[in-house]
């Protein structure tokens, strides 16, 4: 067979389900049954709260949670994982409900999910570990803030104002209430957030949302309280899957907001996984299984009227904390979750929307990690720039812009840091002069020879600096670079050392190399550096041997007096090649 179809073959098995995953679901069922249920109260809010802020109605929510949530837990790469509608996303579909409608969800749906499928198929998934922590804080921290702009006109019992930035719709939502105030949407609001705040810190395993929502559902049918509107008439069930909503015209202009799609659940879903596995001890997600199960879960769950998917972190935690060991929990979250549909949609209907508008801003404070924000912001200023600037443009632009920015100005930073440690030292020549010198000897090689020692980097963003130190070396007629302590070479580093070369030897001063490394002789090779310098001869492997071909070439020049003994002469350094 041709050996990219086994590949292609290889890399399809090994992100599908296997029978170990049977084998632990069969371990303990009690117990991943129990984490189940209690993971679907938790659930069930948020998914009704995501659902209705995505735009597309508190049903889509609850597909969402369902077929998603089932899917990614069979095809997923964590034993522990829980799939469905989060803050994230509804931030990034709130736009696109507004512009496309639903069939623009099923399409950027769909696209997402053979974007991430494709990823998982080309390992992608291993890069996650390179995205910096303080992007991450902020990310999060921006979306918080966007989750809980998103309920303001909910809890304040207003009708939602048209626009997507979420900041001029809370503040119209803030004037529609200044102009006809509804104290009692308030109350429900606050208090439905104030018992989810107060009970986590109080009894953690107690699902104090449903307990809230509950009680806000009662307070509003006995006192006939005027909260704005409810939920709605659900469907009594799962509709059929159809792609009736499908909007192939729009294909074009919804490429970019299904990359922000797809790049949302992956960075998200990763990041679940991670801290599920770092809250138990001997489970290890697979980063790229993970991808193609949030693939799957985003390919299903818009042909039933669902929204794109990702794991969520509070509902793993949960999962986690309440003793889950393997896929079976997720499972049953998501069966749960569906006999809810079934069952008791007309109850479910009469939840007030402020009452989950308290729900989601409950969930956005708690979010945020007030340690993990303190400790990035007295890390180092540079951390506390990127957590900020990731944070404002998660609030101001979107979520994919945020963390390309996040990402870029971190790397530049971080570059910086790199470039700082990169030195350019010159050194004496004392304790490396080969054989016995006086004192008079020393004083005339020192007087023309200068040796240069090179520590860190030499790579674009530090080479500059060191072409403008060297090009003002005078008054000597031989240069070593001492190199042996090069970390690293690039085109720019060895473009700017050939450069270097060039420019003394017109001046009539010599350059001499030692202590070149063999990762390093690749680029300067490449762009002649290596064979300027090997031209007379003038690379060699130790400093000793460097500094004596420099007295051998003041010798030549009549600089120095000629040695009645002469050292035998080192060979210029060479590169043995291995035998083929």
């Amino acid at each position: 067979m041709n050996p990219l179809l086994l590949g292609a073959a290889g890399r399809l098995r090994a992100v599908l389900p296997a029978r170990a995953d049977l084998r632990l679901m069969a371990r303990n069922p009690r117990r991943d049954l129990l984490a189940g249920m209690t993971v679907a109260i938790v659930a069930l809010p948020l998914a009704l709260g995501f659902g209705v802020s995505s735009g597309l109605g508190a049903e889509a929510g609850l597909v969402t949670a369902v077929v998603a949530g089932a899917l990614a837990a069979v095809f997923g790469g964590s034993n522990l994982q829980v799939s469905g509608p989060t803050g994230a996303m509804t931030v990034v579909l709130v736009p696109i409900v507004a512009r496309f409608g639903p069939g623009g969800v099923l399409t950027v749906g769909l696209m997402a999910g053979v974007l991430l499928i494709a990823l998982a198929l080309l390992r992608a998934g291993r890069y996650m570990r390179y995205v910096p922590a303080p992007v991450v804080e902020g990310f999060t921290l921006g979306i918080a803030c966007v989750i809980g702009l998103q309920q303001v006109p909910h809890a304040l019992g207003v009708a939602v104002p048209e626009g997507e930035k979420v900041l001029p719709v809370a503040w119209r939502a803030v004037q529609a209430f200044a102009a006809a105030p509804n104290w009692s949407a308030v109350a429900l609001s606050l208090g439905v957030a104030g018992v989810m705040l107060a009970g986590a810190r109080w009894r953690p395993a107690v699902p104090f949302s449903i307990v809230a929502v509950v009680a806000a559902t009662l307070a509003a049918q006995l006192l006939h309280l005027d909260a704005a509107a409810t939920i709605g008439d659900l469907p009594a069930g799962l509709p059929a899957p159809s792609l009736a909503f499908l909007d192939v015209s729009a294909l074009g202009s919804l490429l970019a907001p299904a990359v922000a799609v797809a790049a949302l659940a992956a960075l998200e879903s990763l990041l679940s996984a991670t801290v599920a596995d770092g809250m138990t001890v001997g489970q290890r997600h697979d980063p790229d299984r993970e991808l193609f199960g949030q693939g799957v879960a985003n390919l299903a769950a818009p042909l039933f009227g669902g929204i794109p998917a990702t794991a969520a972190i509070a509902r793993t935690a949960v999962n986690v904390r309440s003793g889950a060991s393997s896929r079976l929990a997720a499972l049953t979250h998501a069966a749960v979750l569906a006999a809810v549909v079934f069952a008791a949609a007309p109850l479910v209907s009469a939840i007030p929307l402020a009452a989950l508008a308290g729900v989601l801003l409950a969930t956005a404070v708690r979010m945020v990690e007030v340690g993990a924000l303190r400790a990035m912001a007295r890390a180092t200023r540079s951390d506390a720039a990127v957590l900020v600037l990731t944070a404002a443009a998660t609030l101001v632009l979107d979520l994919v812009y945020a963390v390309i920015i996040g990402l870029v100005v971190a790397g530049a930073l971080a570059l910086r840091a790199v470039a700082a440690q990169a030195r350019l030292d010159e050194v004496g020549l004392r304790p490396d002069l080969p054989g016995g010198h006086s004192d008079e000897e020393h004083a005339l090689l020192a007087e023309h020879i200068v040796a240069y020692r090179i520590d860190g980097p030499l790579f674009f963003a530090a080479a500059h600096r060191f072409l403008l130190e060297l090009s003002e070396v005078s008054d000597v007629r031989v240069v070593i670079l001492r190199m042996s302590r090069v970390t690293t070479v690039d085109a720019t580093g060895a473009l700017v050392l050939k450069d270097v070369v060039e420019k003394l030897n017109r001046r009539g001063i010599a350059v001499l190399a030692s202590g070149i490394r063999p990762g390093q002789r690749q680029a300067l090779e490449s762009v002649g550096a290596l064979a300027l310098l090997r031209h007379e001869g003038r690379e060699y492997a130790t400093t000793p041997e460097a500094i004596e071909g420099a007295r051998r070439h003041l010798e030549h020049a009549g600089l120095l007096p000629a040695r009645h003994h002469p050292l035998p002469a080192p060979r210029p350094h060479r590169i043995r090649k291995a035998p083929r």
